[in-house]
């Protein structure tokens, strides 16, 4: 893999280039940036150009382990769980899944959680990375380069640490071993330690321009210009957005379904109906529940947009704005604030593992005195 596989971003690519090319590369970056964005797109490709440079193997060899993602100097570390296979004193490490995060990479470096935790069979479990991982990591960190050049660990997703793992990366961090460089990939960088964040070089990645999203989806999935112009507004800057908008019967269509049935039972105050609403919402993994708060919030924002009559504001498929037209009056600036804080609190309910029953049910009940607030 190389920067032609990166979708627009060129400015971090240009920015990542020259900290080589003037020798002022950090021992450790992080890139920081929305969901979509490219963030694992760029530290792959990056690695990749590390691992080309002052290296002993012949370029076809070469070529042909990073075409594979095999190279010996290449690591990943990225968030697990525990299996009911293994012993109790076990902490899961990337290596228990090393196969899964091959074949997931492998399709492309722009995928989401859900698509992680899907491929390693998760349900209701929270993925975190282990202070067995961090052992790990010392252990592969200390043993020479094998072909000469640099060592690269992409770790995905680092807010994702216990504490414990994430106390011992920073010692790591703080002595690295030598020709080794750290790329983060973060999402939440507030989520992560301070001592950690005030050691590495950040490097923020916008959202993708709506030109270069259009042009790769006529490139790479070989749609027409209007179509293309379509779904990349949609995206608003995530190509992993842009890829769900082709998906026929996406999670989206469910996550609609849901927000309009709740809005009008809510509205109809058919509390027997809310509480089948909220059992059913309770029977998705903890993940997919998150997503669907997610897209509740963009919904609200959306909708509460959608009352200022400036097109270049909103940002909804065909069949979210036809809802929107009659629905958008009743987000308004009375409700808008609180209808975020309890979006907000249920996220971070189900984060921590409350009772979903309880959480969704609370949910819905609040959202009948809600929407009446005028």
């Amino acid at each position: 893999m190389d920067f032609s596989d990166v979708i627009g971003q060129e400015e971090v690519r240009q920015r990542l280039v020259q900290l080589v090319d003037e020798e002022r590369l950090p021992h450790a970056l992080m890139l920081c940036g929305p969901q979509g964005a490219g963030k694992m797109a760029l530290a792959v490709a990056f690695a990749c150009f590390l691992l080309r440079r002052n290296t002993r193997q012949s370029e076809a060899s070469l070529n042909a382990m990073l075409a594979k993602l095999e190279h010996p100097d290449l690591h990943f570390t990225y968030p697990t769980i525990r299996l009911s296979s293994m012993g109790t004193d076990h902490k899961p490490i990337s290596e228990d899944f090393a196969r899964q995060w091959h074949e997931l990479i492998m399709q492309g470096p722009y995928f989401t959680m859900d698509q992680w935790m899907t491929a390693i069979g998760a349900e209701n479990q929270q993925a975190i990375i282990t202070a067995g991982e961090s052992d790990n990591l010392v252990r592969k960190l200390s043993l020479k380069s094998s072909q000469g050049g640099y060592k690269v660990s992409i770790i995905w997703l680092p807010e994702r640490m216990n504490i414990e793992c994430a106390n011992k990366l920073l010692k790591l961090i703080e002595e690295p071993p030598q020709q080794t460089v750290f790329i983060m990939v973060c999402q939440e960088p507030d989520k992560l330690l301070e001592t950690i964040r005030s050691r590495v070089q950040r490097i923020d990645v916008k959202k993708i321009d709506n030109a270069s999203i259009e042009q790769a989806l006529i490139e790479r999935r070989s749609l027409s210009e209007e179509d293309a112009r379509r779904i990349g507004r949609l995206a608003n800057g995530s190509w992993t957005k842009a890829l769900e908008e082709l998906q026929v019967g996406s999670e989206n269509q469910q996550f609609l379904d849901l927000f309009i049935t709740l809005m009008r039972l809510a509205y109809q105050r058919k509390i027997r109906d809310l509480r089948r609403w909220s059992e059913e919402l309770a029977g998705f993994g903890r993940e997919k529940q998150k997503r669907f708060l997610e897209f509740f919030l963009r919904m609200v924002r959306e909708n509460f947009m959608y009352n200022f009559h400036q097109q270049d504001l909103v940002y909804m498929s065909q069949q979210e704005e036809q809802f929107a037209q009659k629905f958008a009056p009743f987000i308004n600036e009375a409700n808008v604030l609180p209808i975020y804080d309890l979006a907000n609190k249920a996220i971070r309910d189900i984060s921590q593992n409350a009772n979903a029953k309880i959480v969704f049910f609370d949910f819905a009940l609040q959202m009948i005195v809600l929407l009446i607030q005028k």
